[in-house]
Formats: C-alpha cells, sequence, structure tokens
C-alpha cells in the first residue's frame, strides 16, 4: 500500500519567490537613500505581524 501524498496549503518557496521579484521590481532604478526609505517604510509593517 503507498503512502497518501497530502497536497501542500503553503508553498513557502513559490511565496517567497514572488515575493522576493515583487520587492525587486519595485526598488529597480532606486538610489541607496531611496531604497532605504523603502525598507523603513516596509519594516513598519513588518512590526505590525508580530
Amino acid at each position: 500500500m503507498e503512502p497518501e501524498i497530502k497536497e501542500k496549503q503553503f508553498d513557502s518557496v513559490k511565496f517567497f519567490r514572488e515575493e522576493k521579484e515583487r520587492i525587486s521590481r519595485e526598488t529597480e532604478g532606486m538610489t541607496f537613500q531611496e531604497f532605504k526609505a523603502y525598507l523603513e517604510k516596509h519594516k513598519k509593517w513588518a512590526e505590525k505581524k508580530r
């Protein structure tokens, strides 16, 4: 008898790959100062999720 293969509810590799690509698109062409401001803005969002 073969073991049951459960379907994934959440694919973390796919999720993080999509997020990495989204961030890359959003930050493309930014200066270092603009990039630092972008990170600071999104850092506040991440802190709210804790």
